[in-house]
């Protein structure tokens, strides 16, 4: 009998997930993909007024922001998420299709625990980053 995907990674604590972008396509990839790999996703935004909303009402674990919202600058909101506590966002985690190198310094500067590219987007990398936070002090 094989194993559920959900279950093949028992060293994993379900975490509570929004996901922020504004790439449809993007967004339900990512939530079937981390879905299968056991995190709950809890919502998803498009817009910055959307994401503060949502966060307000969900108070999610972890917020996977896109850096790039169209018009909008995610590392603008990840701003105004930290600086309400009343909207608790959870962790924040910078993602971009972009190279991680090309947004290091931006990446540093903001409220976020760190930076994912979207290749490279899985259930193991968030709780890897969220992991590092906890022993950091973040959590």
């Amino acid at each position: 009998m094989a194993v559920p995907p959900s279950l093949s990674h028992p060293e994993l604590v379900a975490v509570r997930c929004m996901l922020v972008d504004d790439n449809a396509g993007f967004l339900d990839a990512a939530r079937g993909l981390l879905e299968q790999e056991g995190m709950v996703i809890v919502g998803v935004a498009s817009t910055a007024a959307e994401t503060v909303r949502v966060a307000a009402e969900l108070h999610p674990d972890v917020t996977l922001l896109d850096i790039d919202l169209g018009g909008e600058s995610g590392f603008e909101v990840a701003r105004r998420l930290a600086d309400d506590p009343a909207l608790d966002p959870g962790l924040l985690i910078m993602i971009s299709a972009q190279d991680e190198d090309d947004v290091a310094d931006l990446v540093e500067a903001s409220p976020a625990i760190g930076f994912l590219g979207k290749p490279a987007l899985s259930a193991v990398a968030i709780n890897r980053l969220v992991g590092a936070a906890d022993h950091r002090g973040y959590i």
